[in-house]
């Protein structure tokens, strides 16, 4: 099994409510110097096969990824 990393982040120019929430609450909370805050998630997927890359990036374009909204990375790991 190799395990494969995707990140999954909303497209710059794009509206990030969740990132602008987040931005605000770290503001509440009394920190400054906080720019731009953009909230995306991760995936794991441990996969079996012969080019785990290319399968993970399928999966991207067929369902974890909106890629009218959002960009992602896949990233193999060892």
């Amino acid at each position: 099994m190799t395990r494969v990393v995707v990140t999954v982040m909303p497209k710059h120019g794009v509206l990030d409510p969740q990132g602008q929430a987040v931005h605000g609450a770290l503001a509440h909370l009394g920190f400054t110097g906080v720019g731009d805050v953009r909230v995306g998630r991760r995936i794991e997927i441990d996969l079996d096969a012969a080019d785990p890359a290319a399968e993970a990036t399928r999966m991207c374009e067929d369902l974890l990824a909106n890629q009218l909204i959002e960009d992602f990375t896949v990233e193999v790991d060892g």
